[in-house]
């Protein structure tokens, strides 16, 4: 009867563990006292770099860079994950604006990741092209890292089931420096393109931005969660 009795609630616990929701989730994994894995956000550009700007509006990539990473760091915060920001404010991280800055830049954001303890890395930017019919967010990986491809294609299909994306897109290998210079899981997401219309609008609206966090936050909750890495 005892060993029935202790079945019955091995099954319950695995079957109410497989409903709960990502928020839940969390609280699990806290209150059982895992250690929780630390994310790095990085904000790109900054400073003098103001990346890509809008087409109609003139917004700088890099001021809508950081409000995205500020809001995903937010969204861990309450799923009980620790995370790090590359870039706290609007400033760059190479020092004095002089000739050899992005590689200071770059190589500040390097030194961050790699004494952080990350296990996974996450780049945000804001894309452009000359063809302003090109539309939507795209997630990018370092060729050959299963880990990661795994990551960006749960990022890539979440992204492309908002209601706002008119393009689903696939994820693409890219030759970036913030996939390149660690080994950990990376990937590197387009949230959209500042020189497509569409786009444009919804990104400088603080709800869609929030929107964005919201998917990429819980998207890194449950990879690490689901491989065992919190």
């Amino acid at each position: 009867m005892k060993k029935r009795r202790l079945n019955f609630f091995i099954v319950f616990f695995i079957t109410f563990s497989l409903i709960l929701t990502p928020l839940k989730l969390a609280e699990t994994v806290s209150s059982i006292g895992f250690e929780t894995g630390v994310v790095v956000i990085d904000a790109g550009h900054g400073g003098i770099d103001g990346g890509v700007t809008g087409k109609r509006t003139g917004v700088k990539e890099s001021e809508l860079n950081l409000d995205v990473c500020k809001k995903i760091s937010d969204c861990l915060e309450e799923k009980v994950i620790s995370s790090v920001l590359t870039r706290k404010n609007q400033e760059g991280l190479y020092g004095l604006p002089t000739k050899g800055f992005k590689k200071r830049d770059m190589n500040k954001r390097k030194n961050i990741i790699d004494n952080s303890n990350a296990k996974i890395v996450i780049s945000v930017h804001m894309n452009s092209c000359p063809y302003p019919e090109r539309s939507g967010a795209q997630v990018f990986y370092k060729k050959g890292d299963e880990k990661s491809l795994k990551l960006a294609k749960k990022l890539q299909e979440k992204l492309n089931s908002l209601p706002e994306s008119k393009k689903k897109s696939s994820v693409l290998t890219g030759d970036y420096f913030m996939l390149n210079c660690t080994d950990k899981v990376a990937v590197l997401v387009e949230c959209g393109f500042l020189s497509n219309s569409h786009d444009e609008n919804l990104l400088i609206k603080e709800e869609y931005r929030k929107k964005l966090a919201v998917i990429i936050a819980d998207t890194i909750f449950s990879y690490l969660f689901e491989n065992a890495m919190i």
